[in-house]
C-alpha cells in the first residue's frame, strides 16, 4: 500500500487549517523556485473549510498558481452542481484567469469532446505532473470519478492509460462526468487524501485490506506502485 502517512486530527477545522498550510507552503516553494506552481482539486462539500481557509492563507499565491479539477459533473461552471463553481467560490477565486484554471466545461461539446480537449489543454500548458493533487473519497469507496460499476471504470483506471481525462457515466450518478484518469492522479508530487467522518474511515480501512479493486475503486490509487498518498483525517 503506498500510504506516506496517515495524519488524524481533533477536528475538521484543525485539518483544513494544517492541510491548508501544507498545501501552500509546498506552492510557495515551487513558485520561489520560479515558475508557477501546479494544484488540482477535488469538489464536494468535504474541501469547502480547507479551501476557504487556503484563501486567507498569506502564502497562497491563486496568481501564480495553475489550477485544475480532479473531477467535474459535465453542467456549466454557473450551475449549482459544479465543482468549478464550488471551487471558484470556496478558495475566492472567482476572478482566476481561465488560461491558468483548467475548466471541464466546453460550450458545444459532448463530454467525450470536452475530456479530450481538457487533455489537450494540459499537455500544451506542461502542468504535469501537478506539485499538489487533492483527492476526496466517498462512502461508497469512489475517488475522482472512478464509481463502483462504471462502464469506463477499467479505462480511467488503466496504469496505461494515454488519456488525461475521460468522460464517465456511473449507476444513480444524474449527470456524465469528466475525471482525471489515474496515471494523472498517481504522478503527483504531493498527493493528498482528504477525509471525514467515521464512516469514510472505515470504508479507507477496508479499502487497506485484500479485495477487488473495482469494489471500492479508492484501491486504484492505494495499490499503485507510484503514488505516494498522504491521509488527512478528522472525526
Amino acid at each position: 500500500m503506498a500510504i506516506d502517512q496517515f495524519i488524524e486530527f481533533e477536528t475538521r477545522e484543525d485539518l483544513a487549517n494544517q492541510l491548508a498550510e501544507d498545501v501552500a507552503t509546498r506552492l510557495e516553494t515551487d513558485i520561489e523556485a520560479g515558475h508557477f506552481a501546479s494544484l488540482a482539486l477535488s469538489g464536494g462539500s468535504t474541501p469547502k473549510l480547507f479551501l476557504q481557509t487556503l484563501a486567507k492563507n498569506p502564502s497562497f499565491e491563486s496568481d501564480m498558481t495553475y489550477l485544475a479539477m480532479v473531477d467535474e459533473r459535465f453542467v456549466p461552471p454557473t450551475h449549482e452542481r459544479s465543482n468549478e463553481r464550488m471551487i471558484r467560490d470556496n478558495a475566492g477565486l472567482q476572478d482566476h484567469p481561465d488560461s491558468e484554471f483548467l475548466s471541464l466545461w466546453r460550450d458545444a461539446m459532448t463530454p467525450g469532446e470536452a475530456a479530450a480537449a481538457a487533455g489537450e489543454k494540459l499537455a500544451e500548458d506542461e502542468e504535469r505532473p501537478f506539485d499538489v493533487l487533492v483527492l476526496g473519497m466517498g462512502e461508497d469507496g469512489h475517488t475522482a470519478s472512478f464509481f463502483p460499476g462504471s462502464p469506463q471504470l477499467a479505462a480511467a483506471t488503466d496504469p496505461k492509460q494515454a488519456a488525461s481525462f475521460l468522460r464517465v457515466e456511473a449507476p444513480d450518478v444524474p449527470d456524465p462526468r469528466i475525471t482525471m484518469t489515474l496515471p494523472v492522479i498517481v504522478e503527483a508530487t504531493y498527493l493528498v487524501l482528504h477525509i471525514e467522518g467515521e464512516k469514510k474511515r472505515a470504508v479507507f480501512e477496508e479499502a487497506m485490506k485484500d479485495g477487488p479493486a473495482d469494489d471500492l475503486p479508492i484501491r486504484h490509487v492505494l495499490r499503485h506502485p507510484d503514488a505516494h498518498l498522504n491521509v488527512y483525517w478528522a472525526p
